[in-house]
């Protein structure tokens, strides 16, 4: 209850921060609406359809790419963590290739499977994915000996220990690294419609500069940070039953 109270005087501050600036400073309101202005662009938005449509269109592409790039770096990264010469032959091309940002992917991506959402959605991998990967790589190496030798005392086959005494030991590890995924898919995925797709948030933020509506910009951009915080608040939950699983607190 506390929490929804500061979040509730958090954007209440910002508004009327907003409002102020708005007062207070000679701007078009073309150029800087105010905060009923982007009201009434939202409910324009929503009246036509164009914001369910664009929200459909988004988080079809992110939870593909999401969900894809989860499960694929949570397994590579127990391979690579299992099998250390794996880790030393691979580590070094990922920390290349993990710097360079998703959208520097987008030519070669359109060159060879085309426009539509699949480069949005190979965008959000590469952007969920190595910090995935990584975390639970390392997470593995963290992993104290003395499990792994009563595992083996007991006769537990490798991938048996890895999924019965590994995982849930580096979870905790593994969940911020989901949070960090999330946010960098996201940004991402709005990056990827600004330049492959004719759909989503991001298009309706390039369609609303071309129209010079910056108000319904505005109002996109608001939609896009809201829904990028229920994920993170969906992801905590999930991790916590999770972490109730695995009997952590």
């Amino acid at each position: 209850m506390k929490s929804l109270t500061y979040t509730t005087a958090s954007f209440l501050i910002t508004i009327l921060l907003w409002q102020f600036a708005i007062w207070t400073g000679d701007y078009e309101p073309a150029l800087f609406p105010s905060p009923l202005d982007v009201a009434a662009a939202f409910g324009e938005i929503c009246g036509d359809g164009t914001l369910v449509a664009g929200i459909s269109s988004s988080l079809f592409r992110f939870l593909i790419g999401y969900i894809i790039s989860v499960v694929a770096g949570i397994a590579l990264g127990l391979l690579l963590g299992s099998i250390n010469i794996l880790f030393r032959l691979a580590n070094p091309l990922i920390q290349m290739i993990r710097p360079i940002a998703p959208v520097a992917w987008m030519p070669f991506i359109v060159l060879m499977i085309g426009i539509g959402d699949a480069p949005a959605i190979v965008i959000i991998f590469l952007a969920g994915f190595f910090p995935v990967l990584l975390t639970t790589a390392r997470g593995v190496h963290t992993v104290d000996d003395t499990y792994l030798k009563v595992a083996a005392n007991y006769g537990m086959s490798r991938w048996k220990t890895v999924f019965r005494i590994v995982l849930p030991a580096i979870f905790p590890q593994i969940a911020g690294s989901l949070h960090i995924a999330l946010g960098s898919a996201w940004i991402f995925l709005v990056s990827g419609e600004m330049v492959g797709t004719q759909s989503g948030l991001g298009y309706m933020i390039i369609d609303a500069r071309n129209n010079l509506r910056i108000d319904i910009l505005l109002s996109t951009m608001i939609v896009i940070g809201a829904i990028g915080f229920c994920l993170d608040y969906l992801i905590g939950k999930f991790e916590k039953r999770v972490l109730a699983h695995y009997g952590i607190h």
